[in-house]
């Protein structure tokens, strides 16, 4: 399934709900300012309400806010002991 999923999420064998969501979650982590009422009509068609569309935005949004924290202070990498 990881495999798949990292291949091509919309071949994946996933439901159309789940792919939805995630390319709701890779256009917002792209450029949010691209994510429209669009994408939310999408989203409500494929089962999500807006309690479901706000929950999605903010874990993929809280996840990208806290990988950029973790990137820049080094969070899992050896940084250079000249650049400390």
């Amino acid at each position: 399934m990881v495999a798949a999923l990292e291949k091509d999420f919309r071949t994946a064998p996933i439901s159309a709900q789940d792919k939805a969501m995630i390319e709701y979650a890779v256009k917002l982590t792209r450029d949010a300012t691209q994510c429209s009422r669009a994408d939310h009509d999408r989203l409500r068609a494929a089962g999500f309400d807006d309690r479901g569309i706000l929950q999605i935005t903010l874990i993929a949004s809280w996840f990208n806010y806290i990988n950029r924290v973790a990137d820049a202070l080094g969070v899992g990498r050896e940084i250079p002991t000249e650049t400390r």
